[in-house]
């Protein structure tokens, strides 16, 4: 289980439409983390687990870290394949770059997905499990 993660972007303002973009997809909120960073999580009253996005180095990350320093991979849990193909779709049109398009993956078993890089080059993915994807 995931309480929290995070990533440092380059481009803030850049980052929020695109995960504001997703988010809404997804049936998740973004929720404003002071002037350098924004959460993406269920909502402000449900604020864990979350994902941490932001443009400065918190205190307790290894020095040196940056954007695309070390790529991440984030899946987020889609309910269906429609789900999977908004993500996709709104990721692309607010700035994402298609890291490999909506469909099946040979060997996950009942599994569709979706993979797009996020402004910064994290690697972002939707996925619907279960029987009859």
């Amino acid at each position: 289980m995931i309480d929290h993660t995070g990533f440092i972007v380059t481009d803030l303002p850049k980052a929020r439409r695109f995960y504001d973009a997703i988010a809404k997809t997804l049936g998740l909120s973004t929720i404003d983390n002071g002037p350098e960073a924004f959460l993406l999580g269920k909502s402000a009253e449900e604020p864990i687990p979350y994902l941490w996005i932001g443009t400065s180095r918190p205190s307790y990350w290894a020095e040196g870290s940056r954007a695309g320093l070390n790529q991440t991979h984030i899946a987020f849990v889609a309910a269906d394949k429609q789900t999977v193909d908004a993500f996709y779709n709104a990721a692309l049109a607010a700035g994402g770059t298609d890291n490999g398009p909506p469909g099946p993956r040979s060997g996950a078993g009942d599994y569709y997905g979706a993979f797009v890089l996020d402004p910064d080059g994290n690697n972002i993915e939707a996925c619907a499990r279960g029987t009859g994807i």
